[in-house]
């Protein structure tokens, strides 16, 4: 467990200024095997302290790679005197942040290191099982990994804490051709929050899901193409949950709404039917953990469920302390930080489109001529809203049923004119973890929701 060499150092804040001191460590391990052989053998690490100090509307950072009391001296030393200079410089004169009454909270459970030959057994074993079972194929690949931040945060207000957030993944890509000679690909993330060891203790446990990939991958080798236009469709959780991060999630992300998205003029206003919600939940959902818990953020604000949407209308952001304080809003604890050389910035946590009342079997039933689009492969959007995602994986609807899978395609739209269109949202949510958000810096986040239907344009051939 990371040492704590920061929390006898609050002592030398300066009084009434805003003050984060945090230190960090950050791990990565991954193996990747393609065709069975070893393509990728890593282990990293990297830890270190910094210091932000806020003035009058400016912050002043600085941060060390070295883990140590004097290190925390030299940062939190250097960032004041920053601070003070951004003030004499830009003086914006906006006063002091909000004070958030503190405490502490309880320290994480202390991350469990494997070692690197338990990454590449378990992965040579899932390996040898598709090999096995499944020659016909033209490659494979399998990756294990995990990666984890474990934080110290002191603050001159807020909260302190000690966390600890690890997360671990099995991706298993298979690769084929269609029997036109097109090459197709199909992968699956299996794992989440915890070392590696909590959640992959025996290879046969995953073998069900691996089959259930390659079936889908033969039925996508039978595909076609879809037929381009502006379609009724049924989104699976994973797509949804897509939308709610990439389309929706970004947009209301207070420093991004101060730079002009789409979501500045719609707060309080209808974006979607009434049957949309939508929340960034903290680290508990539907009475469970969430897929990637945040009990606190890096500025020291205890984290909280944001309501983003509700019953279709915009009712809120997610902020840090100095967006809240702009807009008039509670800050909720979304200000996180990638490394310890990073400082915070506005970021998701776990985001989804909460559930509704519908079943997916009467969803698909009732619509005449569609698509089931379950899983991407990638996507973007922009601060409009608007939105590409590429399908790797979706069936056609015709007259209420599931008919051929298709091969790789794409929608896209305006999330919040897409949103309108929703008309069925099916009753159980389903959570994908098994990425990064680029928001500047990578960050870990989970991101869900169940199916919708509704109307996209989608690309043809």
């Amino acid at each position: 467990m990371l040492e704590d060499h920061i929390s006898s150092k609050k002592s030398l804040f300066s009084t009434g200024v805003h003050t984060e001191l945090r230190e960090q460590n950050s791990r990565s391990r991954r193996v990747s095997l393609i065709q069975g052989n070893p393509t990728g053998n890593m282990r990293t690490e990297q830890s270190g302290i910094c210091a932000r100090v806020y003035q009058n509307g400016v912050y002043g950072f600085s941060s060390i790679a070295e883990c140590s009391g004097q290190a925390a001296e030299t940062v939190l030393k250097a960032a004041t005197e920053n601070a003070l200079f951004m003030d004499r410089h830009v003086g914006r004169g906006k006063g002091p942040l909000p004070v958030i009454s503190g405490g502490a909270l309880p320290a994480g459970s202390e991350i469990a290191d494997a070692d690197q030959k338990r990454y590449i057994d378990f992965a040579r074993e899932l390996d040898a099982y598709i090999v096995e079972k499944y020659p016909g194929l033209s490659s494979r690949s399998v990756i294990a990994m995990e990666d984890s931040m474990e934080k110290i945060i002191c603050t001159s207000d807020g909260y302190d804490g000690h966390i600890c957030a690890p997360r671990s993944y099995i991706y298993v890509f298979l690769n084929t051709e269609t029997t036109s000679g097109t090459p197709i690909e199909l992968f699956h993330p299996m794992g989440g929050f915890g070392v590696f060891g909590d959640n992959f203790t025996d290879p046969a446990l995953l073998y069900p899901e691996i089959d259930a990939l390659y079936e889908r991958l033969m039925q996508k080798r039978e595909g076609v193409y879809a037929e381009a236009g502006y379609k009724t469709v049924v989104l699976g959780g994973m797509m949804s949950g897509m939308l709610a991060h990439e389309a929706v999630g970004h947009t209301v992300e207070a420093d991004l709404v101060l730079g002009g998205s789409v979501a500045g003029p719609a707060l309080n206003k209808q974006v979607g039917s009434q049957l949309v919600n939508l929340v960034d939940f903290a680290h508990t959902a539907f009475g469970k953990p969430a897929p990637l818990p945040v009990y606190l953020d890096d500025e020291g604000t205890p984290a909280e469920d944001a309501v983003l949407i509700k019953d279709g209308i915009l009712t809120g952001y997610m902020n840090n302390r100095e967006s809240a304080q702009h807009f008039g809003m509670k800050p909720q604890g979304n200000a996180r930080a990638w490394s310890f050389s990073d400082e915070p910035l506005i970021r998701m946590r776990n985001t989804a489109v909460l559930p509704g009342k519908d079943k997916l079997e009467d969803m698909i039933a009732s619509v005449d001529d569609g698509y089931y689009l379950v899983t991407s492969n990638n996507g973007q959007a922009d601060t409009t809203g608007e939105f590409m995602f590429g399908v790797c994986t979706g069936y056609e609807i015709k007259k209420g049923k599931l008919g051929r899978a298709l091969l790789d395609t794409t929608i896209s739209g305006v999330a919040f004119n897409m949103l309108k269109t929703v008309d069925m949202v099916s009753d159980t949510l389903e959570w994908t973890s098994s990425g990064f958000c680029g928001k500047k810096q990578p960050m870990p986040v989970g991101m869900g929701g169940p199916a919708l239907r509704c109307k996209v344009m989608i690309g043809g051939r």
